[in-house]
């Protein structure tokens, strides 16, 4: 038996995930089509006041991942390339819902590049089904009791309505 000299090509998808949605859920399953393993990178963000702490946001994602193999949670509070080199991933996902998205999106992979011009970023688009999700659009329909229940993976769903509804306030 030769040994395996490929290189194992890990990928990390950083964003906020407040919360997790099924569009998030949609790239990461396509990310493991892509790589051998696949990294959700967590942020901290405190600047955006997230809904959920990064200890619940971490949770929903263990809960709703459970079943894949080849992924992993990690919370940050630092460069996105620097979380990159340390846990050696040579891909960063982003997600790429509407053109909107994609000025964004691209000013980010240059400035991630003019940091370290070792890592590249790989835009994938969801379902057209998951296109309009966002988890902004999630919370607002949270803080009115609506429903989401076909926005979210079930666990994620089942978590947040097990929640004390003062702390979606």
């Amino acid at each position: 038996m030769g040994i395996d000299l490929k290189m194992k090509k890990i990928a990390l998808y950083p964003g906020t995930f407040d919360p997790i949605t099924n569009g998030h859920f949609d790239v990461i399953e396509r990310a493991l089509g892509l790589f051998d393993e696949v990294i959700i990178a967590v942020a901290v963000s405190q600047d955006k006041k997230p809904m959920f702490t990064l200890d619940e946001r971490i949770e929903m994602i263990n809960k709703a991942i459970d079943h894949l193999d080849n992924v992993s949670v990690v919370g940050f509070d630092n460069l996105t390339v620097e979380l990159a080199k340390e846990h050696q991933a040579s891909v960063l996902i982003r997600g790429l819902r509407a053109v909107s998205d994609f000025e964004y999106e691209l000013q980010l992979g240059y400035l991630n590049n003019s940091l370290d011009d070792t890592i590249e970023t790989v835009y994938l688009m969801p379902k057209l089904q998951h296109a309009f999700i966002s988890s902004s659009i999630v919370r607002n329909l949270l803080k009115f009791n609506a429903k989401t229940s076909h926005l979210l993976p079930k666990e994620v769903q089942a978590i947040i309505g097990n929640m004390n509804s003062c702390t979606l306030q």
